[in-house]
């Protein structure tokens, strides 16, 4: 990523959606510059040629001799492969769930900040921290830096780009099309219209991102449409709408938008760049207050143990359900067969992780004997 006539290039993109993803990497153009697609066309002798060039990188490489650099291309006789029917206008509905920057494909519906927070509490501040701020190995998700945007991973003594939500993504339909899709972490794909747009709405009023000038209280199909991210023009060629892939292609078609000449190299890095990377992905954040307003307990409901509360911040998020693959509380067959292996071996997998677990399950906060207290809350929980 490099800055240039006061705008942030990023090196690499793929256009998915509402949103694009975005790569960044050491590598020069090729001096033969043309341009890409994914566009192909049936040729006489049953065999597909491709219309134009290679974009790899954000690098264009002609297709010469049956190769493309390093690799091959397919030339293998096509004739009669059965390529499949045309899909139905209701299959296509059924496919095209995107939320796009213009509005399109947003849900009925609204939601507001209070909601939000309590949604946030509840499903999200395990992973992500307190009000966003971050937790150890999940994202940071509020603050964030534009003007640390335009560091460089190979320059010493700068720090990595600050990026969250508020201060990198150019688009709010990317927030609430992830939300819906993938979030929270353990039921994906369970929030009412009405819980995405209050979570969305909560996130980006801990971003300070404003419509018409004032604070977020409310979200809905009318208003998001006039939301405008702080980064929103940060971002170029631009890759929304049909024509995005050709803005892309022309853009890097001509190695001086972007500073580089010669060939593609992804050599001479430094070691700095790897530095950054591993700092961004493991950075120590600021302790987080763990005092929390919680609902009244009913009378009837009886004491609740420190271990239980243990799990219910640290490790529901998992455990609830076995939606994640991990055995949920409650289910006798399920820790019935993880018991098989003996009280001290459950314990020494929870504290020091196992398969797709972490060590303590990513709450590295708590002590051996607090993880073994909530190992056995759990199989007790699950008779």
């Amino acid at each position: 990523m490099i800055k240039l006539n006061s705008k942030l290039i990023i090196l690499g993109v793929s256009v998915v959606a509402s949103s694009a993803l975005f790569f960044t990497g050491c590598f020069a153009s090729s001096s033969s510059a043309g341009a890409s697609s994914a566009k192909v066309e049936s040729a006489a002798n049953g065999m597909y040629n491709p219309t134009k060039d290679a974009l790899d990188g954000g690098v264009t490489y002609k297709r010469e001799n049956g190769m493309y650099t390093a690799y091959a291309v397919n030339e293998q006789p096509t004739t009669g492969v059965n390529f499949g029917r045309a899909p139905t206008p209701n299959e296509l509905k059924a496919w095209d769930a995107d939320i796009m920057p213009d509005g399109t494909g947003l849900p009925e519906g609204s939601g507001t900040v209070e909601e939000g927070e309590v949604l946030y509490d509840r499903d999200c501040a395990v992973c992500h921290g307190e009000f966003g701020a971050g937790g150890k190995g999940y994202p940071t998700l509020t603050g964030g830096s534009m003007d640390s945007l335009a560091n460089q991973r190979t320059c010493p003594g700068k720090d990595a780009p600050n990026r969250t939500i508020g201060s990198y993504w150019p688009q709010a339909s990317t927030l609430i099309w992830y939300i819906r899709d993938a979030m929270p972490y353990a039921n994906p794909k369970s929030y009412t219209p009405d819980e995405m747009y209050a979570m969305t709405a909560y996130l980006l009023y801990e971003n300070g991102v404003q419509i018409d000038g004032e604070d977020i209280e409310e979200l809905n199909q009318d208003n998001f449409k006039k939301i405008v991210m702080p980064n929103r023009d940060g971002f170029y060629p631009n890759i929304d709408g049909p024509e995005g892939v050709e803005n892309v292609r022309a853009f890097f078609a001509e190695p001086k938008n972007f500073g580089a000449v010669g060939t593609r190299c992804m050599t001479n890095c430094g070691k700095e760049s790897v530095a950054r990377i591993a700092n961004e992905i493991t950075a120590v954040v600021p302790p987080y207050s763990t005092e929390r307003d919680l609902p009244p307990v009913s009378e009837d409901a009886g004491p609740v143990s420190e271990a239980e509360k243990l799990y219910e911040k640290s490790c529901a998020v998992c455990h609830k359900t076995d939606a994640m693959g991990a055995p949920a509380v409650g289910d006798k067959n399920a820790w019935a067969t993880v018991m098989e292996q003996g009280i001290d071996r459950v314990n020494h997998n929870s504290i020091n992780g196992i398969g797709g677990m972490p060590p303590k399950g990513g709450a590295m906060d708590l002590s051996d004997d607090q993880i073994k207290d909530i190992v056995k809350f759990m199989v007790e929980s699950s008779k």
